[in-house]
């Protein structure tokens, strides 16, 4: 029975052996692993801290745009006010000439009758000017010069032209 008792603690013994080896085994691979995650970690942090400063730059320049798009909307707001006051200027203009035109138009037809006995003394008074000058002989030719005809008076011959 001692026999028995000697070989149950050499099995316990070698039962704890190989209970330790697998033991320090699996807390060898366990070591591993988290060396692995620790390098990715801290790879994961450098490539962190580099898309934080781009994205800082980024938000800097979004700003910088922001505000140049701002100050360019303030002066085009200026142009759309001065545009603004040349449409209602314009359109202050229209009613203007509407109310010209239409006053214009009422006072025609008003005065319809003495427009066309004025239009009719006038074209009498041409056609008495027109016979004025056929009578007295007087007129301009077709160089725009006064031409009087004297009777029996010789001419000149005219000069000679040079072309150029």
């Amino acid at each position: 029975m001692e026999n028995l008792l000697y070989i149950a603690a050499i099995v316990a013994a070698v039962a704890f052996l190989i209970l330790c080896i697998a033991l320090a085994v699996t807390l060898n691979s366990v070591k591993k692993t988290l060396n692995n995650v620790a390098s990715t970690v801290d790879g994961l942090e450098g490539q962190i801290q580099g898309l934080t400063k781009e994205s800082t730059e980024l938000l800097h320049k979004t700003n910088l745009l922001a505000e140049d798009i701002q100050e360019k909307s303030q002066k085009l707001n200026t142009v759309v006010q001065a545009v603004q006051g040349v449409g209602e200027s314009v359109g202050n203009l229209n009613s203007s000439v509407r109310r010209i035109t239409s006053s214009v138009a009422a006072e025609v037809e008003r005065n319809e009758d003495k427009i066309a006995q004025v239009v009719q003394w006038s074209n009498v008074v041409m056609e008495i000017r027109d016979k004025w000058k056929e009578r007295t002989g007087t007129g301009k030719d077709k160089d725009g010069w006064n031409r009087y005809s004297v009777p029996e008076q010789r001419r000149l011959p005219e000069p000679e032209r040079i072309e150029s």
